[in-house]
């Protein structure tokens, strides 16, 4: 837990700002070790021990955009009524 709020705050501060091509290049290599599983595999090396810092992020910044993706886009103008 305190990891996680450590690098959220790195996130938002510290020097990795990846840009959306080496998100979606990461999220092709994941796809390739782990056999089409994107967020699994994300997760995974997530916990691995000897993380690096910069990795973490970029690992976070990946499964950010693949939850992302796989939320339905909701529609406007359409009520529930």
């Amino acid at each position: 837990m305190v990891m996680t709020a450590f690098l959220g705050v790195l996130e938002r501060l510290g020097p990795w700002r990846f840009t959306d091509h080496e998100i979606r290049a990461e999220t092709w290599a994941l796809g390739a070790r782990h056999q089409g599983e994107v967020l699994d595999g994300a997760r995974a090396e997530s916990r691995a021990p000897n993380l690096t810092v910069r990795r973490a992020i970029l690992l976070r910044a990946v499964i950010r955009s693949q939850s992302a993706a796989a939320r339905p886009a909701s529609r406007p103008g359409r009520g529930e009524g």
